[in-house]
């Protein structure tokens, strides 16, 4: 657990607003007399063989980098590549500075260039460079950064701006005790957040599983056991199936329905792909009574509507409403009773079937699948009661993972809140972890080492 901290026993005005009081021994220093920006950059007439890692704004978050470097020569470089990073110095966007993408250097194993929509921060000798890094996530200062930034589509502020912000400032040995106090508190905190992202990966693979193993027969859902019996299916990609379970093509279970008229449909709901959640089917538009442009088609209530433009983001719904949706879905009405809906949706999600379909696929960059492919897919057909069975199993438990998933996803909410409020507060002095600090094992120690033992510095929590 992280000790209780408790407010400086003396505090003072600072005389900035979003600052607020901070302790009375602090100083306060606009940036730019605190440390130096830009100090070190490319010149036109580089080696064109020079060769360097290369950060732009795009892969850098908020104390992280989102995606590694990228090894460029100086000759394919883009023409912003002109910023010297070395260890110890600060980046921080000043294009798009709603992005907050702030990364304080610790290692560079080669040459490190930052784009020139970064400003490049260098720490004197009095000053703990990744007290820089800290001071620069605060969000109360960046949101400073982004409300003084100009312009619409890539906000920006400039150098000059940004070095009469205003900053507290305490003396060198209390910026390493809170430097300190907070890779110990954030290495514990980032800790639990990948512990609860693990968590939510293995549950979205146990969905897989199940949806998997209920739809194929692997299991029977109604004894939680296999079958006693299975028969070959015919398909190689599917494998076996209970041995009292068809086996039929698609096409003859489903039709492919190409409806553009809307004929008896009225102003229902319109899906678009962005619409359906990947993977589960959720419909994420509310909005009614939306006359879409273009070309569409129309479905019923109980229709099936499957994704065919980049089958890999699973896009498949039903929904119980009529309306109309983007020509990018396919419309898939059931021939006969005897192939129902709720089965049939699980099993057009599952990911045997979305692997399948997604290596018939044609396009690079936008690759589609067609009917034809997956009209001939030889399928299961268990019988309707046990497709009703395996449907409910299914929404059960789909409902009760995604529901601990919820609340896993709530926690790491909370904790990059609690992160987030722990480094604005100690930064600006809010709160004293000075006492915090001395009671943290020595570096090097074998408490530390346990400690920081997932730490990646400079890598995303």
């Amino acid at each position: 657990m992280l000790p209780d901290l408790k407010p400086y026993p003396q505090m003072k005005d600072s005389g900035v607003e979003w600052l607020g009081d901070v302790p009375s021994h602090w100083g306060v220093w606009r940036l730019k007399h605190w440390l130096s920006a830009n100090r070190r950059t490319l010149s036109e007439d580089t080696n064109p063989d020079y060769t360097f890692d290369y950060v732009d704004i795009g892969s850098v978050g908020t104390g992280y980098l989102v995606e590694p470097p990228i090894r460029l020569r100086f000759r394919n470089a883009p023409s912003r590549a002109r910023r010297v990073v070395r260890p110890g110095d600060t980046l921080m966007s000043t294009v798009r500075t709603y992005l907050k993408a702030v990364w304080q250097v610790n290692e560079a194993e080669s040459d490190l260039i930052a784009s020139t929509g970064f400003v490049v921060l260098t720490p004197n000798s009095f000053t703990c460079p990744k007290f820089v890094g800290y001071v620069c996530q605060n969000e109360n200062f960046t949101n400073q950064v982004t409300a003084n930034s100009v312009g619409i589509a890539y906000p920006a502020i400039s150098e000059t701006k940004l070095g009469t912000f205003e900053v507290a400032v305490p003396t060198l040995p209390e910026q390493t005790a809170i430097t300190r106090f907070l890779d110990h508190a954030t290495d514990r905190i980032d800790r639990s957040i990948r512990a609860r992202e693990k968590l939510i990966a293995l549950l979205e693979e146990q969905k897989h599983v199940l949806v998997h193993d209920a739809v194929t027969g692997r299991i029977d859902v109604r004894t939680g056991k296999p079958y006693p019996s299975y028969k070959p299916s015919g398909a190689k990609w599917l494998g076996e199936v209970p041995a009292h379970w068809g086996v039929e093509r698609l096409k003859s279970l489903m039709a492919n329905v190409v409806d553009q008229s809307h004929s008896g449909y009225g102003e229902g709901i319109f899906l678009a792909l962005e619409h359906v959640e990947s993977w589960t089917g959720k419909f994420q538009h509310s909005e009614r009574a939306f006359t879409p442009e273009g070309q569409s088609k129309g479905f019923q209530a109980g229709d099936i509507l499957f994704g065919k433009l980049r089958p890999y983001l699973a896009k498949v719904t039903r929904l119980e409403a009529a309306g109309s949706c983007v020509s990018e879905f396919l419309v898939l009405r059931s021939r006969h009773r005897k192939y129902q809906g709720g089965y049939a949706e699980y099993f057009l999600r599952s990911k045997l079937v979305i692997d399948t379909i997604n290596g018939s696929t044609y396009g690079a960059r936008m690759p589609r699948a067609e009917w034809t492919f997956i009209g001939s897919l030889h399928v299961p057909c268990p019988p309707a009661p046990e497709q009703t069975a395996i449907a409910r199993f299914l929404d059960d438990a789909m409902a009760n993972a995604d529901q601990a998933i919820d609340r896993k996803r709530r926690e790491i909410e909370l904790l990059c809140e609690y992160r987030t409020r722990l480094i604005a507060d100690v930064v600006t002095g809010k709160l004293d972890v000075r006492e915090a600090d001395a009671e943290l094992p020595e570096p090097g120690s074998v408490a530390d080492d346990f400690a920081g033992e997932t730490r990646q510095a400079g890598s995303r929590p």
